[in-house]
């Protein structure tokens, strides 16, 4: 089977997609599915990769993240897809290139991937928790009719997550298929945890006193993040107790994250972290994990803290409250500063063993990477000798 992903949002300066696609590559490789990842980029280059390929066609930087761009023309794609002729061709954005992938000329079965919800990372983040999430998606209706009429040209919408399945169902979305993510477990484990990086941590965030709760964060730093309403949660939390909060990451608010976290006691802004062993390591040997994020389709760094063995407090939206869990975690209204730190009190006042033993055994439920890969290659097998039977018949 080969497989074309025409990868929007793919860049090599990325977070998450980008780690995702160097599984698939991996992934693919192993299973015999030859992959090839149709990206936009500052200049056209061809180049293997991990088993597979990365085709780079030359494109517009996106407006307020260089890191990124955006497909401008569907030509140079068509005409690679005309040269590679897939046996699927998969869509991974709501954008110019789902539409590109969509109307290919070529016989392939199409699959629509997506890796985000739009209405929950802009309008959603910048209007919580002024308007509630249901009356945020009741105005932009548009979009959900857009999105349906885009996925009414693909032969399934993959969901990484099973909420966010529900709420592509919800809305209009036809043949939502929940596919979720998998979290490497030997990669991140407990086992990493280590009390002088932890220390070190704690140093950072010039707190002195070993026995304060660490929290670290690791997200990019955009609007959907939250992070400034994650600072005011801390803020209001640590006034009464020494605490930390260790912040992984960048993006196109840093300066504005640098700023408001120079004026909070105990918290860190730490840069990004390109080596997944230190992030692992970091993880595993902090307290607790917050997240601020409530739009993610799945909430893979949640999953990854959770496969560290951390305890977790996360909002009661989006990707993250698929994992957040009672036992090993505290859920908050997302949005509201005032409900995290409530629950970063609460959190702390719970006995740290046996929540942290409780992660462990959430962290064991997780899907692994190759279970993901293998219900998502099976699907497209699927899809790909349904498309041949029809054409056949």
């Amino acid at each position: 089977m080969r497989v074309a992903d025409v990868s929007e949002f793919f860049s090599d300066f990325g977070g998450g997609v980008r780690t995702y696609v160097h599984q698939k590559l991996e992934a693919a490789s192993k299973a015999g599915v030859a992959m090839t990842i149709i990206a936009p980029g500052p200049a056209d280059r061809r180049e293997r990769r991990l088993g597979g390929e990365i085709v780079w066609v030359r494109s517009p930087v996106l407006p307020f993240d260089h890191r990124y761009h955006l497909f401008a023309r569907k030509a140079p794609v068509h005409q690679l897809l005309d040269e590679l002729q897939p046996d699927l061709v998969e869509g991974s954005s709501t954008w110019r290139g789902a539409w590109i992938a969509r109307d290919w000329a070529g016989p392939a079965a199409r699959a629509l991937f997506l890796h985000q919800d739009p209405v929950a990372v802009y309008p959603q983040s910048f209007l919580s928790p002024a308007l509630k999430a249901e009356r945020v998606d009741q105005l932009f209706a548009g979009f959900w009719r857009y999105l349906a009429k885009l996925s009414a040209g693909f032969d399934v919408t993959i969901a990484p997550g099973a909420v966010f399945s529900r709420r592509l169902e919800r809305y209009g979305v036809l043949r939502p298929l929940a596919c979720p993510l998998g979290v490497d477990r030997a990669h991140f484990n407990p086992d990493l945890r280590d009390e002088q990086v932890r220390l070190q941590m704690l140093a950072a965030c010039g707190v002195r006193d070993p026995a304060a709760p660490l929290f670290v964060a690791v997200s990019r730093h955009h609007p959907e993040k939250r992070l400034p309403m994650m600072m005011r949660a801390f803020a209001k939390f640590s006034a009464e107790r020494p605490a930390a909060l260790y912040l992984i990451g960048d993006g196109p608010l840093w300066r504005s994250v640098t700023a408001q976290a120079s004026r909070i006691p105990g918290v860190a802004v730490a840069g990004p972290v390109t080596d997944r062993a230190i992030i692992a390591a970091r993880l595993a040997s902090a307290d607790y994990f917050v997240h601020g994020g409530a739009a993610e389709t799945f909430g893979l760094v949640v999953a990854e803290a959770l496969a560290s063995g951390v305890p977790i407090v996360a909002p009661d939206q989006g990707g993250a409250s698929e994992i957040v869990h009672p036992a090993f975690g505290e859920a908050y209204r997302a949005g509201d500063a005032d409900a995290l730190a409530a629950a970063l009190a609460r959190i702390v006042s719970r006995d740290r063993r046996e929540l942290s033993l409780a992660a462990r055994a959430g962290g064991h439920r997780l899907v692994a990477p190759s279970e993901h890969f293998a219900t998502l290659f099976a699907a497209y097998g699927g899809l790909c000798q349904s498309r041949r039977d029809r054409l056949a018949a």
